[in-house]
């Protein structure tokens, strides 16, 4: 069963950059926004990494702290938070378990194979770490933007 609106963080442990985990349902307090990508270093994902980077100070002035998921290794997450200075923590979600608990990997047409992959997908939490707002099927332009807007709503 995926994550809806009003549900809780899910109680899951998993690896972020920084050599850390992130216990996400010990995130209350804050505005949390987990947007979901397909792969590190792809055209699409380094725009949509470089919009929520530009606008972080705004997301930090609000409260809230960004997670960017896919299901790269910590060392590709590493060279490509690296590479594009992202001020926010990258998780690798090799085994699909949050993929999964948010219902995010789809049957996608690649060069004319359907193949599963990670659906770009964007989900805001409250400060009592509840959904309060998902994106699915995600665009890349203005998307950050557009989640800023919705966490500038909230508070």
């Amino acid at each position: 069963m995926s994550i809806q609106l009003g549900d809780s963080l899910p109680n899951l442990t998993i690896a972020a950059t920084g050599q850390t985990t992130i216990q996400l349902n010990h995130l209350i307090g804050q505005f949390i926004v987990i947007y979901f990508y397909p792969k590190d270093a792809t055209p699409g994902c380094t725009t949509e990494a470089q919009d929520f980077r530009d606008l972080m100070p705004d997301f930090v002035q609000l409260g809230c702290t960004i997670f960017g998921v896919s299901r790269d290794s910590l060392a590709s997450h590493e060279k490509f938070k690296a590479n594009e200075c992202l001020p926010f923590a990258l998780l690798s979600d090799s085994d699909e378990q949050l993929c999964q608990h948010f219902d995010v990997i789809k049957l996608k047409n690649m060069y004319g194979k359907q193949v599963l992959g990670i659906e770009r997908s964007t989900f805001l939490f409250d400060r009592s770490a509840k959904l309060i707002k998902e994106w699915r099927k995600v665009k890349v332009s203005g998307h950050a933007q557009d989640v800023l807007n919705h966490v500038r709503q909230a508070t």
